[in-house]
Order: structure tokens, then C-alpha cells, then sequence
């Protein structure tokens, strides 16, 4: 983990409250898909955790939705802005456990982070199968994308209004050989109970630090407690305690 200065080489909606930040700067820090970043607001004491959807050497882009006061000064940030960025927060994914046919599931703005997954998974040999879900057809953004990449895409809504009617496990594949998930709670908790096969699931909650050290998101594992932004944010299946 460090602390970069990034610039701002492109910041556009992809939908109506759904945004694409592009950046330049030094991202060696990134190892591995699933990781995020924590962007540095003026005149807001707590960073934005972002995840990671695509990088190269000196690219780094970011997915993000406006849900309040510092993702919405985040969609007016011009371009060449300067920002202070910790770079290469949290564990990612691990792909070597994926198998030939790896399942990836995503929730909303729980999408972006497994793009750069399929990236890595495609240039490692698998064949991903990938299945977004999200509430209607205004908020769709990246399937093409993904098909770009190769991938086998299945897009779920849940009003009908756009590919299959229902939820991300209302479009499981019958020859997966693993799943990795990000996306809100009560998606990954369908998603672990309509999975048979091994998994990861990425988490998202409310971080005060990014790096640890405050202890804000902490949850319960077979293990003890683990800090979502330090040990997670992505978690094994089989580590995986519900909370009742």
C-alpha cells in the first residue's frame, strides 16, 4: 500500500448514476484483481473506497455509483485533477483455484471488480462464464465489455426489462467449476446458498482507515474476526460465518 497522485483522464456516466473514472499514475501497487483503492476528497475527512476495475502499467480505471455527498463531488471532478489515492488496498481474488469454466457473479456496482478477473482468468487459460444482474434495464453497463473479453455473458434484471427476469442465481450454468461474487449482502448470501461449488465473495462495507487499522469492518469468521479491507475484502466460502 501506498499513497499516489493520480490525474483525472476521463470521468463519464455509464448510466444514469453510474460513472467511469479513468486515471493516470503508478499503479505496481495492484496485484490482483478484486483489490481497491481509497480516493482522497477535498473537504471530506473519510477516503471513498473504490475497487479496481481494469489497470495497466500507468492506467488505472474505477467504476463508481453516486450514492452521496463524496461520490457526487467525485462525478463533477474535471479532467487533469490531481488526487492522493491509496493504492493496492485489500487481498483480491485468487485465481488459481477457478478450474476450466469459473462462474462470475455481479450485482450492480459489484461489476467492475470482476473485470479485470476475467481478464486475468482469460489470459491464465479459463473460460469464464459471467452473469450481471441488475434492477432494470437503465442500469446495465458492461456487458459488452465482458463479451469483448470472450466471455460468456448472461445479463439478469429484476423487473424483465433487459435479458433474463429474475436474479444472478435464477442464471447458473449447469457446468461451472467455481464462482466468484461481488455485489450487496443479500446477493452474496443467495448466491453462497445456490452455489454448490467452491467460491470467493467479495464484501462490501462501510471502511473508516482502508488499510486496518480502525477496526470499523470487522466480521466473524470460522477464524475469528477478519477486517474487510485488510483480510478481505474477498473471503473464502468455506471461511464464511452468517450472521443470523
Amino acid at each position: 500500500m501506498k499513497d499516489v497522485i493520480f490525474t483525472v483522464k476521463k470521468n463519464v456516466p455509464l448510466t444514469k448514476n453510474v460513472y467511469e473514472m479513468t486515471l493516470t499514475g503508478d499503479t505496481s501497487d495492484i496485484e490482483r484483481p478484486g483489490q481497491f483503492v481509497n480516493i482522497k476528497l477535498d473537504g471530506l475527512y473519510l477516503r471513498r473506497p473504490v475497487s479496481v476495475c481494469d489497470k495497466t502499467n500507468d492506467t488505472l480505471t474505477l467504476i463508481y455509483k453516486v450514492v452521496g455527498k463524496g461520490t457526487e463531488q467525485m462525478a463533477n471532478l474535471p479532467d487533469k485533477t490531481k488526487l492522493s489515492v491509496l493504492s493496492g488496498l485489500g487481498n483480491g481474488y485468487d485465481i488459481s483455484v477457478s478450474g476450466e469454466h469459473p462462474l462470475l457473479l455481479g450485482g450492480g456496482v459489484g461489476v467492475p471488480p470482476l473485470y479485470l478477473l476475467a481478464k486475468e482468468l482469460i489470459r491464465d487459460g479459463k473460460k469464464p462464464y459471467v452473469t450481471l444482474g441488475f434492477n432494470s434495464a437503465d442500469e446495465v453497463f458492461y456487458e459488452k465489455e465482458f463479451e469483448a473479453l470472450g466471455c460468456t455473458v448472461t445479463v439478469t434484471t429484476v423487473d424483465g426489462t433487459y435479458g433474463k427476469k429474475g436474479f444472478v442465481t435464477d442464471a447458473l450454468p449447469d457446468d461451472y467449476t467455481y464462482y466468484y461474487a461481488c455485489g450487496p449482502l443479500p446477493m452474496l448470501k443467495a448466491v453462497y446458498k445456490a452455489c454448490k461449488t467452491g467460491g470467493q465473495l467479495s464484501f462490501e462495507e462501510r471502511m473508516g482507515c482502508g488499510f486496518g487499522a480502525c477496526m470499523g469492518c470487522s466480521c466473524k469468521t470460522i477464524t475469528g474476526y477478519k477486517r474487510i479491507c485488510k483480510d478481505g475484502p474477498v473471503l473464502y466460502k468455506e471461511e464464511i460465518l452468517w450472521e443470523k
